[in-house]
């Protein structure tokens, strides 16, 4: 089986070598990156727009801004009225949608091969001449917040993460969500929107990803055509907000209707900066796949099918970021069992990979897991483009994507035992209980019936 798997990692990394010789980066004079990557298999393009700015730009006071403004540029421009951005999208047969996250924001289009040009124009006159209208930000806003209402406040588990990012990070804007406060929401007006896109929106602060059946050539002539002509923005410098060294173990309960515990365990690791030299990062992703990656990883064989204390276990880390990692565990209590028992065995379970280490064919089929990740990505123009911006706009290359399988392949059970043994500590764990309160006799009742 091992002789099986190591072949696969092989064939694998040699697919992800050459789908990578291809993209090409060029750099316009008014600052805007344009990365290009040809694929020809199929008569269609992805086109992205991504700004270096996402909520963790925000201050106190304005949180949820960044997301806020994703919305109000989909409600027109000098040229464009409120949503007819969208039916022209519609209309030359595109999909297209936006996201804001901790790190950046993104607005992106699938189309036929020939509309790239219009795309282009679409996103450049947005990039330069949004209109703002109070009534219309008076509107979204209330959208805004009611997105807020029903995808998190009424979801007992995602307060709970909520409240482990405010308890986990002490100084760092990661401790505030990016749908925001719903006191800053309820507070913002259309200047705060106006500010943000003055401040942030720029050719020099973007980064442009097409993928699909394009010349690069002619997609950066383009690019010029379009993008080029827009004026350059001096940027706020962007001061580095350290967070402070964890001293000991932080606790946080939220209490909520909800049928069983839940727990989300959240450990200080650092995120990958430099994927030539830095090999830790790899090491706790592998690790994360260890633990919570399947049905054959720890957690899942431990607290699921051995002790039977959980009806679901995962784990997160993305070493991908502009601010500090995290590892997150987690883990739904199974009926009759308590938070605080599956938070000890989680603890367990971690403090044993710290102690005695992983085996050989763990680690392979973390590795198996996780490359081809990167390989079945290539079936996907959008994917293929979500890595380029993700990493460029993160601090990393584009060309880093041909060296992480490499640098994942490289990783020992060794360095994985040390990676435990050094981030998955007490002192640098903030640990995160749902405390379940009755349910509204309604949702109790639905509850019964399924």
């Amino acid at each position: 089986m091992a002789s099986i798997r190591s072949a696969f990692l092989g064939a694998v990394l040699a697919l992800t070598a050459q789908a990578q010789e291809n993209p090409r980066q060029f750099d316009l004079a008014n600052g805007l990156r344009l990365i290009v990557k040809e694929d020809h298999r199929a008569p269609t393009v992805v086109h992205q727009v991504w700004y270096r700015a996402g909520s963790m730009d925000e201050v106190p006071g304005t949180t949820g801004v960044a997301h806020v403004l994703e919305h109000m540029m989909f409600k027109g421009t000098r040229k464009l009225g409120p949503e007819e951005f969208s039916r022209v999208v519609a209309e030359a047969g595109g999909r297209e949608n936006a996201f804001t996250s901790t790190d950046y924001t993104a607005y992106h289009q699938q189309v036929h091969r020939d509309r790239l040009p219009l795309m282009m124009r679409l996103e450049a006159d947005r990039m330069a001449n949004l209109a703002i209208r109070p009534r219309e930000f008076a509107s979204e806003i209330k959208v805004v917040m009611e997105e807020r209402r029903w995808r998190y406040e009424d979801q007992p588990r995602w307060l709970l993460h909520e409240a482990l990012l405010a308890t986990a990070y002490s100084a760092h804007p990661y401790k505030w969500p990016v749908i925001g406060w719903m006191e800053d929401l309820q507070s913002m007006n259309w200047r705060d929107a106006w500010s943000w896109y003055r401040r942030w929106y720029a050719p020099n602060n973007a980064v442009v990803v097409v993928v699909g059946d394009v010349e690069s050539e002619r997609v950066v002539g383009l690019a010029r055509q379009y993008y080029g002509v827009l004026a350059r923005k001096t940027i706020p410098s962007r001061k580095l907000i350290a967070e402070p060294a964890q001293r000991g173990m932080k606790r946080v309960i939220v209490k909520a209707p909800a049928e069983l515990p839940y727990v989300r365990l959240a450990y200080k690791a650092p995120a990958l900066r430099d994927a030539e030299n830095e090999w830790e990062p790899f090491a706790l992703s592998l690790l994360a796949d260890l633990l919570g990656g399947g049905d054959a990883a720890r957690l899942q064989e431990i607290l699921v099918r051995e002790k039977r204390l959980a009806t679901s276990v995962g784990a997160e880390y993305d070493m991908i970021s502009r601010g500090p990692g995290m590892v997150f565990l987690y883990a739904a209590a199974a009926q009759g069992k308590s938070g605080l028992e599956l938070e000890a065995s989680l603890r367990e379970i971690v403090a044993r990979v710290a102690k005695e280490g992983v085996s050989a064919e763990e680690l392979d089929r973390a590795k198996v897991q996780q490359i081809a990740q990167t390989v079945y990505k290539r079936d996907s123009f959008f994917a293929q483009a979500l890595e380029i911006g993700m990493l460029e706009t993160s601090g990393l290359s584009f060309r880093d994507a041909e060296r992480i399988p490499q640098r994942l392949k490289a990783i020992s059970a060794e360095q994985v035992r040390i990676v435990a043994s050094k981030y998955l500590v007490d002192d640098g764990l903030t640990s995160a209980l749902l405390e379940p309160q009755p349910l509204p006799r309604a949702a109790g009742a639905a509850a019964a019936k399924h």
